[in-house]
């Protein structure tokens, strides 16, 4: 199994609130979590998976993600970009961090 980093946001009708936020990302810390979109109409997490493979991973990760959007009584906005980076691209430098 590899660790993979996965960003997904959800865009909605309105600006989200920092005390939002606030509780998303107290949400996703569990996850070796990070939460965005203050002031936005979106927000957004990037949260630490273990998985098979980078499909996998991004599936675990819509629906860890889903369960703290709920958990932090936001709206369950759609979910419209999921990205992931594996800890073996990233340590190979495919991301212009090369040594």
């Amino acid at each position: 199994m590899s660790k993979w980093s996965v960003s997904i946001q959800a865009e909605g009708d309105r600006p989200v609130e920092l005390s939002e936020v606030v509780a998303l990302a107290d949400a996703v810390a569990p996850l070796g979590g990070i939460a965005s979109g203050v002031g936005a109409m979106a927000y957004g997490g990037q949260i630490v998976i273990e998985a098979e493979n980078a499909d996998i991973a991004v599936e675990a990760a819509m629906e860890a993600f889903a369960a703290a959007v709920e958990t932090a009584n936001l709206p369950a906005w759609p979910m419209t970009r999921a990205e992931v980076i594996g800890e073996d691209e990233f340590e190979a430098g495919e991301y212009g961090l090369d040594e």
